[in-house]
């Protein structure tokens, strides 16, 4: 009796693939394998898809993990918004809510964020992925004020949007090391480090800031020699 030879195909995942799911695959990877895939073939083998599937949406790995920063920003603002109430805070309120739900975001992905931000010994190397975002947090930052300085009519109340905006990336990478570092329940001592650090930098702009630079100073100074 003749038998009947199966073949055996390699299946294709049904699940769409699209720009967020191939992050989310690229996230899975760096986790399980404790280290970046070394090549698009090898990534795109193991997760069933072709380097032409791939390339539609990123042109490298390194366009990847920039943009897994800008979507961290991104969803950290769409969250924002989602609360009708932040269109009627004060720039100050807007820039606490912002670093607030952006390092919820971290923290939910804190395992990887902690990965590729200690990945290479030299800090800049690291850093290189944060072009992305760093547009997005001096935009953001420039934005909340050309919005104040269009309520004041005199000149010399309104704030410089450049310094004001290049302070805030200094800022948020103070804050993302911070928070790299915080070792407290449910990170509460970077909770304190955001509030402390924004009212210091815009009391700095308002000409008023005395007492908040030295309140921020013996902040950190504690945490440094604690």
């Amino acid at each position: 009796m003749a038998t009947t030879k199966k073949t055996t195909t390699t299946k294709k995942s049904t699940v769409k693939l699209t720009k967020e799911r191939v992050i989310s695959l690229y996230m899975d990877y760096v986790l399980e394998n404790e280290t970046t895939p070394k090549t698009v073939y090898k990534f795109c083998k193991e997760n069933k898809m072709t380097e032409e599937e791939f390339y539609q949406f990123f042109g490298s790995f390194e366009g990847l993990q920039e943009e897994i920063w800008t979507t961290f920003y991104q969803k950290s603002v769409d969250l924002m918004h989602k609360s009708p109430e932040v269109e009627q805070f004060e720039s100050r309120e807007k820039l606490l809510t912002f670093y607030f739900t952006f390092f919820e975001m971290l923290t939910a992905n804190r395992s990887y964020v902690l990965f590729t931000l200690k990945e290479h010994r030299e800090p800049l190397k690291n850093l290189s992925q944060l072009k992305g975002l760093r547009k997005k947090v001096v935009g953001f930052a420039k934005g909340l004020i050309e919005d104040d300085n269009k309520e004041k009519n005199v000149k010399l109340f309104q704030r410089n949007e450049r310094i004001f905006s290049e302070a805030a990336w200094l800022q948020t990478l103070f804050l993302l090391k911070f928070w790299m570092d915080d070792n407290s329940p449910q990170f509460e001592k970077t909770d304190v480090a955001i509030e402390k650090s924004v009212n210091t930098v815009f009391d700095v702009f308002d000409n008023t800031p005395l007492e908040r630079v030295l309140d921020f100073g013996k902040f950190l100074f504690k945490e440094k020699m604690a």
